[in-house]
């Protein structure tokens, strides 16, 4: 069956292949972590603070990594990003007296590197193996790739859990590590080598976008990303443990499956807001969308602040949000591949994955220290004004999208 493909949608999905078994990985080491030190007696803003650098080299990586990928190519980066997140994994099974916090912080930031190499350079890969013509094409391509990376992100929590249970800490490190490792030898084997290398030698002060549209769309993440992060990462599970009552197990099967649940509509994203080749979805579409979060935000932060059934509220709310959301997200993966430069694009969807890790960075700083200060009622009236300036900047993006102009 495999002979009867064409050798750019083979391509595709080895790079799927590649990144879904990373992701699984990269979800379930966040829950090993979570767990294993909430063990050793943690707090929740200490264990939070342990990932501090996995999102700070998130930022720094996706800046450099783009400019890296042009020059090495996309094959380079992404193996490089496997090699590098199977040593983060072997770091972690040094004896447990040696498992101390800068070395845990250490190897998180290796794995954040690793993760946004392995990410920018699949998202980046798409532009290649799609023609300008085909927007329909590429829309649904990247969408299905979103979308079954945060499905299996999901999946990675519970794979965590579980296996930490069924075989402990560092065998489960080892089996993951190994895994890796054999998804690494098949990229090597058959990956194209030159995948992404711009034909142009890129220069280093060329990270920064000159791009108009691609930086409007890149501000308009970083708030949009970090909205979510804001009330998701620290604020949310707290308030679920320590107000409703809920289980460790309970919050983080919530948190799992809320995140399942979202790269499930994100796959979908092109049924629900179109995905012609002729008509591809722009301005418009990011501007409603956006609009549509921050009315389902709002809701949730009125309900919140003035304690109509909270429990009812959260969950259901954050439901719909998480769904709106998971749109907006899928539909700004797709703008910024199809907005990056033919040559180079690797240097755009860096640019653009470092203003959504700067919003992650934003996002979790501020949600320990909103919900210290205020509870969870400040972290979503916040996470409103952020969706706020992402709808306001939205309106900045070209009215007509680019290959529409282009066609006419």
């Amino acid at each position: 069956m495999l002979k009867t493909l064409s050798y750019d949608l083979k391509q595709y999905l080895l790079v799927t292949f590649n990144y879904w078994n990373f992701t699984i990985t990269d979800g379930a080491l966040r829950m090993l972590v979570v767990l294993h030190f909430y063990s050793l007696g943690y707090e929740s803003l200490e264990i939070a603070m342990l990932f501090l650098f996995y999102e700070f080299f998130g930022v720094v990586t996706n800046l450099v990594g783009g400019w890296l990928g042009s020059r090495l190519g996309l094959n380079r980066t992404m193996n490089f990003g496997l090699g590098l997140q199977i040593f983060a994994l072997l770091l972690l099974t040094v004896p447990s007296q040696w498992l101390t916090v800068p070395l845990v912080m250490f190897a998180q930031a290796l794995s954040g590197i690793a993760k946004d190499l392995n990410k920018m350079s699949a998202k980046t890969s798409i532009k290649k193996l799609v023609s300008n013509e085909q927007q329909g094409k590429l829309y649904k391509w990247v969408a299905i790739l979103t979308g079954s990376k945060n499905a299996l992100k999901g999946a990675g929590f519970f794979i965590g859990g579980a296996l930490l249970t069924l075989i402990g800490f560092r065998n489960t490190l080892f089996a993951m590590a190994a895994v890796l490792a054999a998804v690494l030898i098949m990229s090597l084997i058959w990956l194209n080598r030159d995948m992404g290398k711009s034909k142009a030698k890129a220069k280093f002060s060329h990270i920064f976008s000159d791009n108009r549209a691609i930086n409007i769309l890149s501000a308009a993440r970083m708030f949009l990303f970090g909205s979510r992060d804001v009330w998701f990462v620290i604020a949310l599970p707290v308030y679920l443990s320590s107000v409703f009552g809920w289980s460790h197990s309970e919050t983080g099967g919530f948190m799992a499956l809320w995140v399942i649940g979202y790269g499930l509509v994100q796959g979908i994203a092109p049924r629900i807001t179109g995905n012609q080749s002729d008509a591809p979805p722009g301005r418009k579409s990011a501007t409603l969308w956006a609009a549509a979060l921050l009315l389902s935000a709002l809701v949730v932060a009125s309900g919140i602040q003035y304690q109509w059934h909270p429990e009812l509220t959260i969950v259901g709310g954050l439901m719909v949000f998480g769904g709106i959301f998971a749109i907006n997200s899928s539909l700004h993966s797709y703008l910024i591949v199809s907005y990056a430069r033919e040559d180079g694009a690797s240097m755009d969807v860096g640019f653009y994955y470092m203003a959504n890790a700067m919003g992650r960075l934003i996002g979790t700083i501020l949600s320990g220290w909103l919900f210290q200060e205020g509870g969870l009622v400040i972290c979503l009236w916040v996470s409103c004004l952020f969706i706020a300036l992402t709808t306001l900047i939205s309106l900045g993006l070209p009215r007509l999208h680019p290959h529409a102009l282009s066609s006419s």
